[in-house]
């Protein structure tokens, strides 16, 4: 199925550039104090080995601002500054060299102070993220409206947007995001009526690790099948190396960007008599950087084994304690239990090269 992609204006984020026919990138966040380069700087470099494109930090005082200049000099994808309530914040972290700026400007007070942060924006040719959220929606839009709601998400996200904009800044990219599922799709929906500044996709404050990966997958799923969403962060309370993993994952699936190989797997059942889970879970992990259109088919028995191993260009049927190779349709040789993952991996290797 071919995804029309919402039409949007670009906008460069470090040497990264999201909207228009630009891959959708993925981002997450550190959950180290910033103020403590060394750690910040570790978690952003792990995260990036793993496949994060952007990685935003937490900003919630001066010296978490000024630290950013040398986090800077030691990673090298581009970082996002996250900015609550203090404008003082924004500028010092601009005067930093941060890449952009995310604010809610609802919540950092007069519009003199949107000001000081725009015009540093703009001395400095980086980009500012509105983040609406549900979360934090002004009172008087929740009280208009009854409760957090798609409409007030968007008359929110609408006023921000209008506030940059009346100081002639057009270098936006938008986020409105809920706990709530439909919410956020409809909200997604609705302001795309009204701009084209590239979206920043997700659903906040998922959950947990398997929570949040079933509300975000489905969430920024349906968004993406829709055309909506030019950067996505999945958002999952925990280690956020798993956050990179399920973007992946949903951009795989979708076929909008390949990571790693396809590996399909069966779902084990009372015939299966070797470790399918290990071996399909140790494959996956081996091959997760490589950009591969390869097919690659572990199965746990006779029944659908031969026929999916066969379809796929190797693959792997199990038997009692061993395992038959194919490989584009043809048995290859069988293999014991323990050797599996080795001999697989040594076909896969030989198609890659």
């Amino acid at each position: 199925m071919n995804i029309i992609r919402r039409k949007t204006r670009e906008i460069k984020i470090g040497d990264k550039i999201i909207g228009g026919d630009n891959p959708i990138l993925i981002q997450s966040m550190t959950t180290t104090k910033t103020l403590n380069i060394t750690d910040t700087v570790n978690q952003i470099i792990k995260l990036e080995n793993a496949g994060c494109e952007i990685v935003r930090v937490a900003i919630p005082d001066m010296e978490s601002a000024k630290a950013i200049s040398e986090i800077k000099d030691r990673i090298s994808i581009p970082l996002v500054g996250d900015i609550h309530f203090d404008y003082k914040l924004a500028v010092e972290a601009i005067k930093n060299g941060i890449d952009k700026i995310r604010i809610n400007p609802g919540n950092i007070g007069s519009p003199e102070r949107v000001k000081a942060i725009v015009d540093e924006a703009l001395k400095n040719d980086i980009p500012l993220r509105v983040g609406v959220n549900g979360g934090s929606l002004e009172r008087d839009i929740v009280s208009k409206y009854g409760g957090i709601t798609a409409e007030g998400l968007v008359e929110s996200a609408l006023k921000q947007v209008s506030l940059l904009e009346k100081y002639e800044f057009e270098n936006i990219v938008v986020a409105i995001k809920s706990s709530n599922i439909k919410t956020t799709i409809e909200s997604y929906r609705k302001l795309s009526n009204f701009m084209d500044y590239p979206f920043h996709i997700g659903i906040t404050e998922a959950g947990t690790k398997f929570a949040g990966t079933v509300k975000s997958s489905i969430g920024i799923g349906n968004l993406l099948l829709n055309g909506y969403g030019d950067t996505l962060r999945v958002s999952l309370t925990g280690d956020p190396i798993e956050e990179i993993l399920v973007g992946k994952e949903i951009l795989s699936a979708l076929e909008i960007r390949k990571f790693g190989i396809n590996v399909i797997s069966c779902p084990t059942c009372g015939r299966t008599n070797i470790d399918i889970e290990n071996i399909a879970l140790e494959i996956s992990q081996r091959y997760s950087n490589l950009n591969s259109d390869i097919n690659v088919a572990v199965m746990g028995c006779a029944v659908n084994g031969p026929g999916e191993a066969r379809e796929a260009d190797v693959g792997v049927a199990g038997g009692i304690g061993e395992g038959l190779i194919f490989k584009k349709g043809k048995i290859i040789r069988k293999v014991k239990e323990e050797d599996i993952v080795e001999e697989l991996s040594k076909e896969i290797d030989e198609m890659i090269r």
